[in-house]
């Protein structure tokens, strides 16, 4: 039986953003592409983009088509500073919409001679070993003021304030970027602040971040430079259209504040008897550096921001007699405190994620000190530090005594539009959900880290490579992954090898190279990104550009990789840290995995040549398109020589090997694939439907299982409760996703091995299959213009949905297993085909067009 609710006849169009809807103001693009997202109406045949300037001129262009995702610019190329509004209407079975509601499109500084500040560092204060210091100008302003932008950035972190008012909502700007070749810059309307003109105060606080903290386990503290520095471009119209532009130049003046000490890792000591941004009174001088304007770039996402605050569920006093305040969830950011005090009394804050023995465990942080730490200026109080963040669950408070009403956890993350959700029928796989959401919510803090709490928080490429479509179905993640990568371009060595981590501040080659290899050995799943991540924005977001961005980085990569193999084509040579944390390693060495590293190797060259060809095929590339498409086929010849026996066995006989050979189609015989599906599930089972995978088998192991037709055994695995398990960390009270599957033991004792961070996104990107398999909503074609709607129905549960705010507009699926009946509805917003795959033993159709449909029947058992 199939039902169907026509969808509203007359189009309207939803949102419209330019790029990637960020910045709100100053976009560094001076031909911003255009997408929107509509409802109601048939088959966009037509759409009209209308402009309204400053001048009033209004012009509109008419373009023919279904085009509403990266549109193109369809006028003039903005230039610098101008400011102009949009307008989108669409025409859809002979009828056009309304217009949209006008977007405002603001252009920042495009030129780097549009940058007349300088850099200024203050002279005597802010020395490596001093605290955090306030730059200050005084501003006698020359009457009302009509508009006025603030252009700022910083080496180090900044907060602005104009007249004692903080400037924007921005945490720890201008973010982490490869600082030799690309520093952004942020624009604020500072209109308000100014308004009224008279004499006022522009004061910057500016911290150590990651410009001058420390950094890596190596804890060095000047990974880009040892002077803290500010440029700033206040830009004024006053009411009777005169125009005034203030700088940081040698007029501004320093001073030391009660920021004592600041730390990404170790935390933040303030005195609260001296001074904070803006009431510092700076009399200081500051030096004016060198210009270097032209690394400046706009930001392609969002900033951070505080997102959430989660009130402390309870206080209590631990074995030591510490007090212990609990905040029910493992966040990133920091705790405020209300406290009333005296003068000179000092309060410490310390974190962790995890109690020992009832103790906080600090043992995961490693060197991180991960302490904040007050001195009383006397009375009510609010507790907050400006300039780091934490990780962590629980926080030890001493030297007052508090309730739980006094304490709230300030969460901050890049503010990225939330586009994903999933539910289903099992408690504990929602929670596990939540928990991939909680985990990206606090390693997506401007780069995608691996973990927010240790002396690390990197960019590690392997991580952000599994499980970028993860994150790109849960959050907007297309500007925020769109300008990592293109640090990632900046960093990549000259040879086409990329790092580690992006940015790069490890520079050497961890594991040390194999006599005869090169100095820079960059291993297999973590250089890959350089590839994976692209092709996962295009086929998730529908970007040709970030294709045509990135394409030079993607072959620079397979180049150096074919390089790596040799003539053999089979990559067997250097360091690699293959499948990370394989749960069988030993604790001291994460790298020892069942899987051999040069069949996991091979089968990612052939991977990433395979996706580059694609890649290249997208941008009208046909060469490069044929030779990498034949270079993907005589790796797979290679693979399959080297280490598939005739009746599928795969070398090292473990479930990542199987893996990757099946869902990445590297077995050539019907024979060879059949019987890699019948080992796996053997493993699988012989393994009582453990995971028995590390960071690069465990994205892919539960798609074999059901390309190879088991798609029972990959919900008995998920479904799972005992260590190595995904529901293993569930059972023992995680809100986010651990690190190692035991980084926990079953007796609540922390597990040995130095890599045992309790927030670590990757394994999560099981979350991907969930949405895909377990709820059925996958992307057919880049952007979600056409989607597959396929739910693996085993009778291990009884429902699921998954909903996503796709390019085009909400694609929801949603289904029920009732004894034999079966029911599914699905959501198809305009523009987008729906192919479906349905379990019923009765009749339905291939494919829908937009609008609800709902299909009921018998189940077709699998």
């Amino acid at each position: 039986m199939t039902d169907r609710t026509a969808p509203d006849d007359l189009p309207r169009i939803e949102r419209v953003v330019a790029e990637y809807g960020e910045p709100e103001l100053g976009i560094g693009v001076a031909a911003p592409r255009l997408s929107w997202s509509r409802s109601g109406g048939a088959e966009q045949t037509a759409y009209e983009v209308r402009l309204r300037p400053a001048s009033g001129d209004v012009s509109t262009v008419r373009v023919a088509g279904g085009g509403q995702v990266f549109q193109p610019w369809p006028f003039p190329e903005l230039r610098s500073r101008e400011r102009v509004e949009v307008e989108v209407r669409a025409e859809a079975g002979g009828a056009w919409s309304h217009w949209s509601e006008p977007l405002v499109v603001e252009a920042g500084l495009l030129r780097p001679q549009d940058v007349t500040a300088r850099f200024i560092s203050p002279r005597h204060v802010g020395g490596l070993d001093d605290g955090a210091v306030a730059l200050v100008r005084h501003l006698d302003l020359a009457g009302p003021v009509a508009s006025a932008r603030l252009y700022i950035t910083a080496h180090g972190v900044y907060d602005a304030w104009i007249g004692g008012r903080r400037v924007g909502d921005h945490q720890l700007a201008p973010g982490w970027t490869a600082y030799a070749s690309r520093l952004r810059y942020q624009t604020f309307d500072v209109t308000p602040h100014l308004r009224d003109g008279g004499p006022t105060q522009l004061a910057v606080g500016l911290g150590n971040g990651w410009y001058r903290g420390q950094l890596t386990w190596n804890l060095r503290r000047d990974h880009y430079g040892d002077r803290l520095a500010l440029l700033a471009q206040l830009e004024i119209t006053y009411a009777d259209g005169r125009q005034e532009t203030v700088v940081t130049d040698d007029a501004w003046r320093a001073g030391a504040t009660g920021v004592l000490a600041d730390d990404l890792y170790d935390g933040q000591r303030t005195d609260l008897r001296l001074p904070l941004v803006p009431s510092v009174a700076a009399s200081g001088p500051v030096d004016v550096l060198e210009p270097d304007a032209a690394r400046l770039v706009a930001p392609l996402g969002p900033p951070v921001r505080e997102v959430a605050t989660v009130p402390a569920r309870a206080v209590s006093t631990s074995p030591s007699g510490a007090q212990l305040l609990d905040f029910g969830q493992n966040v990133v950011g920091w705790v405020r405190l209300r406290v009333t005090g005296s003068p000179g009394q000092e309060v410490t804050v310390r974190h962790a994620e995890v109690l020992e023995d009832g103790e906080l465990g600090v043992r995961p942080l490693r060197a991180a000190k991960a302490t904040d730490t007050y001195v009383l200026s006397g009375g009510p109080e609010l507790l907050e530090p400006r300039y780091t963040f934490h990780g962590f669950r629980y926080a030890e408070v001493s030297g007052v005594s508090v309730e739980a009403s006094d304490a709230e956890a300030v969460v901050v993350s890049s503010d990225l539009r939330r586009t994903g959700w999933f539910e289903c029928s099992e408690p504990d796989l929602e929670r596990l959900h939540e928990n991939v959401v909680w985990g990206m919510r606090g390693n997506f803090v401007d780069v995608p880290t691996d973990c927010p709490q240790r002396d690390e928080r990197l960019g590690w490429t392997g991580d952000i490579q599994v499980f970028a479509p993860t994150a790109a179905f849960l959050f907007d993640v297309g500007g925020f992954l769109g300008s990592w990568l293109r640090d990632l371009a900046a960093e990549q060595r000259p040879d086409g090898g990329v790092p580690f981590v992006v940015p790069d501040v490890v520079y050497e080659h961890i594991g040390g190279p194999r006599p005869g290899d090169p100095p820079h050995s960059p291993p297999a799943g973590w250089a890959d990104a350089a590839v994976h991540v692209p092709w996962t924005l295009y086929q998730r977001y529908g970007d040709t550009g970030v294709l045509e961005r990135q394409y030079d980085s993607m072959r620079a990569w397979v180049e150096k990789a074919r390089s790596l193999a040799g003539d053999s084509l089979l990559w067997d040579t250097g360091f690699q840290f293959g499948d990370w944390l394989d749960p069988d390693a030993p604790p001291d060495d994460a790298a020892a995995a069942k899987a051999d590293p040069a069949v996991v190797a091979t089968a990612y060259l052939a991977r990433s040549a395979h996706l580059l060809a694609l890649t290249a095929s997208v941008l009208g590339r046909d060469d490069d398109a044929a030779r990498y498409e034949s270079l993907a086929a005589d790796v797979v010849r290679a693979f399959g020589k080297a280490y598939v026996a005739a009746d599928g066995t795969v070398r090292s006989d473990c479930q990542t090997v199987y893996a990757l050979a099946i869902a990445w189609d590297l077995l050539e015989t019907p024979e060879q694939r059949a019987g890699a599906g019948r080992r796996l599930a053997a493993l699988v089972q012989a393994a009582d439907f453990h995971v028995s995978t590390g960071f690069l088998g465990t994205p892919l192991v539960l798609d074999a299982l059901c390309r190879a037709g088991r798609a029972d055994l990959a919900h008995a695995m998920v479904l799972t409760r005992t260590a190595p398990s995904w529901l293993y960390a569930v059972t023992m009270g995680a809100t986010t996703i651990w690190e190692r599957w035991d980084s926990m033991l079953p007796d609540g004792s922390i597990n040995p091995g130095e890599m045992t961070s309790f927030n670590h996104y990757a394994y999560g990107a099981v979350a991907d299959w969930l949405h895909r398999c377990v709820a059925g909503l996958a992307p057919a074609a880049p952007g979600y213009r056409e989607v597959a709607v396929r739910p693996l129905v085993t009778g291990q549960l009884t429902h699921a949905s998954a909903r996503h705010l796709s390019p085009y507009g909400p694609v929801a699926v949603s289904w029920r297993l009732d004894d034999d009946r079966f029911e599914l509805s699905v959501e198809v917003p305009p523009g987008v085909t729906a192919h479906l795959d349905l379990p019923l033993a009765d009749p339905y159709p291939d494919a829908v067009g937009p609008g609800s449909h709902r299909f009921t029947g018998r189940w077709r058992r699998p």
